[in-house]
């Protein structure tokens, strides 16, 4: 496991120098080049909350495997849960060559120290949840992660390309669910509207706190962590959104929200940033089930994981003997 003294460091004007130069040239920071220690952590604290968001994201419709209502829709939701898995083993290995261990970033979760996103504290009540977490919560992800694919340090940038990929199957996956409902009964056309009456705001909050309040932003920024603000990723999501709703026939609950030809854009009313804050600090709907699932599942693999280590260390072991 690679440790913070394998690291190169900003620790000299030289090394200060390649990494300044490297930003401004629009070039990729790598494990082993010199960063000043407020990049490495701001880094490992967004990729970590990344992962754990991905992780945490196979729980809401995790919940309907069980009970999707063909086997088709099952196979799909199934491997789309899957998927969320693989993009948290990519991004906590893009986090490990910062110099922090998976487990450390697991136990830093399940303490309470470390964040996932906001959203996967709601409840998924309806089938028609994972219709609208595939078209909202999914479309708000794409519009944030394909600017990550551009992000200054290079293995979080080239961990993005899939996702962003994988992630474009997901959202088709959820407008899919969502049209059928819209073209059945007139129950499951209620059914969908209820779901996005619930869910479009907390999609609108996935971008974070506005550029005034953000603590991070213009750093990052500076950095090339970010290449786009949570405003204008916001902005470019509700852009893109409004007409899709259109065409399903489904109405944003928000008497605020119209275009506005002056801007060239969509006007949309103010987020309650005070429900954000709440449960981003632990009073949701689903906080506290989300970690005890978390913490349950990461207790009861143990087995696996010792039982991996042993079968490694002994084939390693009969390696060495034969060399």
């Amino acid at each position: 496991m690679t440790t913070l003294d394998d690291h190169a460091t900003a620790s000299s004007k030289d090394g200060l120098a390649h990494f300044d130069a490297t930003i401004a040239a629009g070039e990729k920071i790598e494990p082993r080049d010199a960063m000043p220690e407020g990049y490495r952590k701001t880094l490992i604290r967004q990729i970590a909350q990344h992962a754990h968001s991905e992780i945490i994201g196979m729980q809401p419709e995790g919940n309907w495997l069980t009970r999707a209502p063909s086997l088709e829709r099952k196979s799909i939701l199934l491997a789309k849960v899957q998927d969320e898995d693989g993009h948290g083993l990519y991004l906590y290995a893009a986090a490990e060559t910062l110099g922090m261990s998976r487990d450390e970033m697991l136990d830093l979760l399940h303490a309470g120290k470390q964040k996932y996103s906001s959203i996967f504290n709601y409840p998924t009540l309806t089938w028609a949840d994972c219709g609208t977490i595939g078209w909202l919560v999914d479309g708000a992800a794409i519009v944030n992660q394909v600017s990550l694919c551009r992000t200054s340090y290079g293995p979080y940038a080239r961990a993005m390309i899939r996702i962003c990929k994988e992630e474009s199957f997901h959202q088709r996956q959820g407008y899919s669910i969502l049209l059928a409902l819209v073209n059945g009964t007139p129950e499951q056309k209620a059914m969908a509207q209820e779901s996005v009456n619930r869910w479009w705001w907390p999609s609108l909050m996935m971008f974070g706190p506005s550029d005034s309040e953000s603590a991070h932003g213009e750093q990052n920024m500076a950095w090339g962590i970010k290449v786009a603000s949570n405003d204008d990723l916001r902005q470019k999501f509700v852009d893109m959104t409004v007409p899709q709703a259109d065409v399903l026939g489904l109405t944003l609950p928000d008497p605020d929200l119209k275009w506005n030809a002056e801007r060239g854009h969509y006007d949309f009313g103010e987020i309650d940033w005070t429900e954000f804050k709440r449960i981003l600090s632990g009073d949701g709907p689903c906080n506290a089930e989300r970690i005890a699932n978390r913490k349950g599942a990461h207790d009861e693999g143990l087995w696996v994981r010792e039982a991996a280590t042993a079968y490694a260390a002994k084939q390693s072991a009969r390696l060495e003997a034969s060399a």
